[in-house]
């Protein structure tokens, strides 16, 4: 397959990435006094509550904790908890409790990093001990889709929601685009009712409470620092440099670390941790981490400069180890060491005696999972958000249907006819085949592709064609049809030509048609309209050369895209959907799909679904549902 535009997808987030960048660099350069800075941090807080906008819950619902089991071992006991952070939505926690000591004791919360075994994971657990061991009462629980807490306990083994939590994490993820939710919300969510929690334990001494956690742990120390100003010290590791530095070492995330508009609000990582200067804070990296240590650094002396305009330097330090991504011992003794430094205790433990409990020693549930004691999964919770939104959705009409659908797809009016660069002609099953670069945004060129073309080095067009929207690749298509020379087919952004990825790699739920849907959603937009824009301005051009009407083909993703054509384009005659899925709806009725995750417009059900849109396409175009 041809894929010579494969870094094209790459060098645009870049430039459009690096504009944001700089520009906010230049912001920061600007900032001379704590007055201007405390404007920044009033700027940054609100756009950061913004993104996480809905929580779940508009009011917090009671926890209904119970202690399912002690562990007593020698200088501190554990409390094997659950509570509800949404109403039959169980969480599963550890509870380290100091008893060498007279309460009440700081208090830390610590939500694991990526790991299945969630608080049984062993660093997890040596660094609670390390805590506990010097005098703080430490709750580490379990986010959702790992320790006790799989979310499809029901399905079948082979599905790969089974098998990894990340892909979970994803899948879950793009359901809620759906219905205008985001994942990393419900994550916050947990981590804000465990603070609930241990805030109601009288153990903790109404001081210090502190929070740490590493790789994906370090993501929600992040989120949850930002957003829950209870918290007064922090620690996240091995998750801290810039949003940047992943995209350009094309390092894809989990759906929950793309915040929606974050990126297009001009907020980088380090803003995070700015909003809540002078509080205190550490960061932990490490020099071999797939977060690049670079940009660990440059957040470090970002976060710095804030400190020093507090005149608040001792509040903030940083550790790099000389290891690969983990929460390692040298880190763990950083962090407590801080924590102790920050709760006024002058004796620390730094070789306290470690033991690793078996993961199911510390279960909370019976069977080691909550969906099986009664815990609602969460596709179900998003399935039933799904049917109150449709159920309480108001009809309206076409024209303003319209206008909500553009501006959910960030799909711009086209007002000028796009220029197109003419390349060089393939030959397909012995058909020479033209090849026309459209470009339909700068920096973005879709191919256009003609067969059985006499004279390949210039687009003519008839009066009447067809144009093909394929699934991810328009050589697929050409191979497979018996065509007509005024047979057209075009590879959208990121499909086929600048496909970045190997074909074979591109429905994965953790490659780079993901990683740019997740880029998209960090800008604020849509991957989807992006797609449907390029079609849109493909056919303006195709007018101007002289096409009249157009019999449109869309096939499996190029079908969902095509819907949307139709119903902005007045040229299309026919149009013909190969395996459109039935309504946006079925994706969240099944609690698993292939589909990927480009395909789940942000907030879609809150205004139609496809029947609908099929409904107003079919007065003015053919249709075929195949």
């Amino acid at each position: 397959m041809l894929n010579e535009y494969r870094h094209m997808m790459f060098d645009y987030f870049i430039k459009k990435t690096r504009k944001i960048y700089y520009e906010r660099k230049k912001k920061l350069k600007s900032i001379k006094n704590r007055k201007e800075a405390e404007k920044y941090q009033e700027i940054i807080r609100e756009k950061i509550k913004k993104a996480f906008s809905p929580l779940p819950l508009a009011e917090k619902t009671p926890l209904n904790p119970k202690i399912a089991g002690i562990i007593k071992r020698n200088g501190y006991r554990i409390e094997k908890v659950i509570f509800e952070s949404m109403p039959s939505c169980f969480v599963t926690a550890n509870l380290y409790i100091p008893e060498n000591s007279e309460g009440p004791f700081p208090a830390v919360v610590a939500p694991c990093g990526h790991s299945k075994e969630g608080k049984g994971e062993p660093k997890y657990q040596e660094f609670c001990q390390r805590l506990v061991h010097n005098g703080f009462l430490v709750l580490i629980y379990d986010p959702f889709d790992q320790g006790e807490r799989d979310q499809y306990y029901f399905l079948p083994e082979k599905l790969p929601v089974k098998r990894d939590c990340c892909i979970a994490h994803n899948m879950i993820g793009k359901q809620m685009n759906l219905i205008g939710e985001f994942f990393g919300s419900y994550r916050l969510w947990d981590g804000i009712r465990a603070i609930d929690y241990i805030s109601m334990r009288d153990e903790w001494d109404k001081k210090v409470l502190g929070i740490t956690g590493n790789s994906g742990g370090g993501t929600l120390t992040t989120w949850l620092w930002a957003n829950d100003e209870r918290l007064n010290i922090a620690g996240p590791s091995c998750f801290i440099t810039p949003f940047l530095y992943n995209l350009e070492n094309e390092l894809p995330q989990d759906s929950e670390q793309y915040p929606l508009g974050i990126l297009g609000e001009g907020i980088e990582l380090a803003d995070f941790f700015i909003s809540r200067v002078p509080f205190p804070l550490i960061l932990l990296g490490q020099k071999y981490d797939y977060f690049d240590i670079r940009g660990f650094k440059e957040i470090c002396e970002e976060v710095n400069f804030f400190y020093r305009i507090f005149d608040k330097e001792e509040n903030f330090t940083y550790f790099i180890g000389n290891n690969t991504h983990g929460y390692w011992t040298d880190a763990q003794k950083a962090m407590v060491s801080f924590f102790c430094k920050i709760a006024g205790k002058k004796i620390v433990n730094e070789k306290p005696e470690i033991i690793i409990e078996k993961e199911e020693n510390l279960f909370a549930t019976k069977k080691g999972n909550v969906i099986s004691e009664g815990s609602r999964p969460l596709y179900e919770i998003i399935r039933e958000k799904a049917e109150n939104i449709i159920r309480n959705r108001k009809k309206i009409n076409e024209d303003e249907l319209k206008k909500k659908i553009r501006k959910i797809l960030s799909i711009p009016e086209i007002i000028d006819t796009p220029d197109y660069r003419v390349l060089r002609p393939v030959s397909i099953k012995g058909e020479t085949i033209g090849r026309y670069a459209i470009e339909t945004e700068e920096n973005i060129w879709v191919i256009l592709k003609r067969r059985k073309v006499e004279r390949p080095y210039y687009l003519e067009v008839e009066e009447e064609i067809n144009l093909y929207i394929p699934d991810i690749s328009s050589e697929d298509e050409i191979r497979k049809i018996e065509g007509k020379s005024y047979d057209f087919f075009v590879d959208l952004r990121g499909f086929g030509e600048s496909m970045p990825d190997l074909k074979r790699y591109f429905f994965h739920p953790y490659r780079y048609d993901y990683m740019f849907d997740g880029f998209y959603l960090l800008f604020g937009e849509s991957y989807l309209g992006k797609r449907v824009y390029d079609a849109l301005s493909v056919i303006k051009l195709l007018e101007s050369l002289g096409s009249k009407r157009i019999n449109l083909y869309g096939n499996k993703q190029g079908a969902i895209i095509s819907i949307f054509v139709c119903l902005f384009s007045d040229l299309i005659k026919s149009a013909t959907f190969k395996k459109l899925p039935y309504s946006f709806y079925s994706l969240i009725k099944s609690p698993y799909t292939k589909l990927p995750s480009s395909n789940f417009p942000k907030s879609i059900l809150k205004i139609t679904d496809i029947p609908e849109i099929l409904d107003i396409v079919k007065k003015k175009t053919e249709i075929k549902l195949l």
